[in-house]
This record gives C-alpha cells, structure tokens and sequence, in this order.
C-alpha cells in the first residue's frame, strides 16, 4: 500500500547557487531531505553559474532560492535583486553572506533573509523552514 502523505505533497524544489561546491554542499548537508518533520521532502537543484539560475528561475517550479552572496562572479545579492525585480511572485530567497554585518545588504536585495558564513546548520534550518511553510498548503482537518 502506497504512503498516502507522499502521494499527497510532492517534494519542495530548493535552488542552491554558489561557484564553490563546497559551500552547495554545506548547506544541502545542513538542511537534509527534510529540514522538518511538519513539511514534504526536499528536492534540490545544485547550481554554479547565474545563467543556469535564471534559467531554472524562468522554468518555474521552485519553492525556495538560497543565493551565496559571495559567489564569483555573480554575486547572490544581485541575482536576488534581478530576480525579484524580473519574476512575479517570486519565490522566497535566502541570501548567504560573508559576514553579519552584511545583512543589509541583503535586505537591498529583496531577499526575505540572510545567514551569514560560516554557516550554522541550525540557524540555516530554522530561516528555511519559516520560508517553506508558506509554500505549504495547511492541512485539511476532515472530523465528522
């Protein structure tokens, strides 16, 4: 008998962008296959280049955008920027920067948050899962 949950929420598509695959990696390794119990598995789409970005940006079907602000030599500030500017109803995005103090920028970006490096697995976990949740549908209670 299938799992009816999965029949039900297909699994949520986060983009990671960074030149460096060290940091990719990082932050999938942070956030597991299911960051919460309370939301579907995560599926997501590794990505070097900002072309690539904006290219799956155009296809659709992202839940979550996480941009490492230090990448070279697109920055994720300004991919956040254009894709906020350029995308209806974009997607949230998280903005990885260099340092705390930073976090402005981020906010120039229009990105809904920033975690700074180093990254901290649970700070990262906790910024994604608030942004997930609204990307959820709630839960159908059916009592008779």
């Amino acid at each position: 008998m299938p799992d009816v949950t999965d029949s039900k929420t297909a699994p949520l598509k986060v983009l990671v962008y960074s030149d460096d695959v060290n940091t990719r990696q990082q932050v999938i390794l942070a956030l597991g296959r299911r960051p919460h119990p309370d939301l579907p598995e995560v599926e997501y789409v590794e990505v070097a280049t900002e072309p690539v970005v904006i290219s799956n940006m155009d296809a659709g079907h992202v839940d979550l955008v996480i941009l490492d602000g230090e990448a070279v030599p697109a920055g994720g500030m300004g991919i956040a920027k254009q894709l906020k500017d350029e995308i209806y109803q974009c997607p949230p995005v998280i903005v990885l920067t260099g340092r705390p103090q930073d976090a402005w920028l981020a906010t120039w970006s229009r990105a809904e948050a920033a975690v700074p490096h180093p990254l901290d697995p649970i700070q990262l976990a906790e910024t994604v899962v608030g942004l997930l949740r609204s990307r959820v549908p709630a839960p159908t209670s059916s009592s008779a």
